[in-house]
Protein backbone atom coordinates (compact mmCIF):
# COMPACT_ATOMS: atom_id res chain seq x y z
CA UNK A 1 0.00 0.00 0.00
CA UNK A 2 1.61 3.31 -1.15
CA UNK A 3 1.78 5.97 1.28
CA UNK A 4 -1.25 8.28 2.08
CA UNK A 5 0.74 11.44 1.92
CA UNK A 6 1.53 10.12 -1.59
CA UNK A 7 -1.55 9.70 -2.74
CA UNK A 8 -3.15 12.84 -1.89
CA UNK A 9 -0.15 14.73 -3.47
CA UNK A 10 -1.10 12.97 -6.96
CA UNK A 11 -4.63 13.73 -6.42
CA UNK A 12 -3.36 17.47 -5.58
CA UNK A 13 -1.66 17.15 -8.95
CA UNK A 14 -4.58 16.05 -10.59
CA UNK A 15 -6.47 19.20 -9.41
CA UNK A 16 -3.98 21.61 -10.52
CA UNK A 17 -3.68 19.90 -13.55
CA UNK A 18 -7.60 20.48 -14.35
CA UNK A 19 -7.50 24.13 -13.01
CA UNK A 20 -4.73 25.10 -15.38
CA UNK A 21 -5.82 22.91 -18.46
CA UNK A 22 -7.32 25.83 -20.10
CA UNK A 23 -4.82 28.24 -19.67
CA UNK A 24 -2.32 26.09 -21.06
CA UNK A 25 -3.99 25.39 -23.83
CA UNK A 26 -5.04 28.98 -24.88
CA UNK A 27 -1.34 29.73 -24.74
CA UNK A 28 -0.31 26.69 -26.84
CA UNK A 29 -2.74 28.19 -29.55
CA UNK A 30 -1.47 31.47 -29.30
CA UNK A 31 2.09 30.35 -29.95
CA UNK A 32 1.02 28.41 -32.86
CA UNK A 33 -0.76 31.59 -34.83
CA UNK A 34 2.05 34.06 -33.88
CA UNK A 35 4.65 34.49 -36.08
CA UNK A 36 7.39 36.58 -34.69
CA UNK A 37 9.63 35.32 -32.33
CA UNK A 38 9.49 38.11 -29.78
CA UNK A 39 5.54 37.59 -29.34
CA UNK A 40 6.34 33.85 -28.81
CA UNK A 41 9.08 34.22 -26.19
CA UNK A 42 6.38 35.97 -24.49
CA UNK A 43 3.59 33.74 -24.83
CA UNK A 44 5.90 31.00 -23.46
CA UNK A 45 7.01 33.05 -20.30
CA UNK A 46 3.21 32.55 -19.86
CA UNK A 47 3.11 29.14 -20.41
CA UNK A 48 6.29 29.00 -17.76
CA UNK A 49 3.97 30.88 -14.82
CA UNK A 50 1.73 28.31 -13.88
CA UNK A 51 2.62 25.98 -11.39
CA UNK A 52 4.94 23.24 -12.18
CA UNK A 53 2.51 20.37 -10.82
CA UNK A 54 0.02 21.64 -13.21
CA UNK A 55 1.76 19.98 -15.80
CA UNK A 56 0.18 17.01 -17.31
CA UNK A 57 3.45 15.03 -17.55
CA UNK A 58 3.99 14.99 -13.54
CA UNK A 59 0.75 12.78 -13.26
CA UNK A 60 1.41 9.05 -12.32
CA UNK A 61 -1.31 6.53 -13.11
CA UNK A 62 -1.82 4.64 -9.98
CA UNK A 63 -3.34 1.46 -8.92
CA UNK A 64 -7.02 1.43 -7.90
CA UNK A 65 -6.57 -0.56 -5.10
CA UNK A 66 -3.28 -0.16 -3.85
CA UNK A 67 -2.17 3.27 -5.12
CA UNK A 68 1.24 1.31 -6.12
CA UNK A 69 2.82 3.79 -9.15
CA UNK A 70 4.88 1.31 -11.07
CA UNK A 71 3.15 -1.49 -13.10
CA UNK A 72 0.02 -0.65 -14.13
CA UNK A 73 -2.52 -1.84 -16.52
CA UNK A 74 -4.49 0.79 -18.30
CA UNK A 75 -7.38 -1.47 -18.97
CA UNK A 76 -7.71 -2.28 -15.64
CA UNK A 77 -6.28 0.47 -13.67
CA UNK A 78 -4.53 -1.99 -11.26
CA UNK A 79 -0.80 -3.04 -10.77
CA UNK A 80 0.86 -6.48 -11.92
CA UNK A 81 0.58 -8.32 -9.18
CA UNK A 82 -3.03 -6.88 -7.92
CA UNK A 83 -4.35 -7.63 -11.24
CA UNK A 84 -2.19 -11.39 -11.19
CA UNK A 85 -4.35 -12.27 -7.84
CA UNK A 86 -7.74 -11.21 -8.99
CA UNK A 87 -7.25 -12.91 -12.38
CA UNK A 88 -6.05 -16.43 -10.16
CA UNK A 89 -9.29 -15.54 -7.93
CA UNK A 90 -11.95 -14.72 -11.11
CA UNK A 91 -12.96 -11.92 -10.25
CA UNK A 92 -12.12 -9.99 -13.55
CA UNK A 93 -14.22 -11.68 -16.40
CA UNK A 94 -13.11 -12.56 -19.59
CA UNK A 95 -9.16 -12.19 -18.24
CA UNK A 96 -7.41 -15.88 -18.58
CA UNK A 97 -4.80 -17.36 -16.22
CA UNK A 98 -1.76 -17.45 -17.32
CA UNK A 99 1.59 -19.44 -15.50
CA UNK A 100 3.32 -16.01 -15.25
Amino acid sequence: MAKKSLIQREKKRQKLEQKYHLIRRSSKKEISKVRSLSDKWEIYGKLQSPPRNSAPTRLHRRCFSTGRPRANYRDFGLSGHILREMVHACLLPGATRSSW
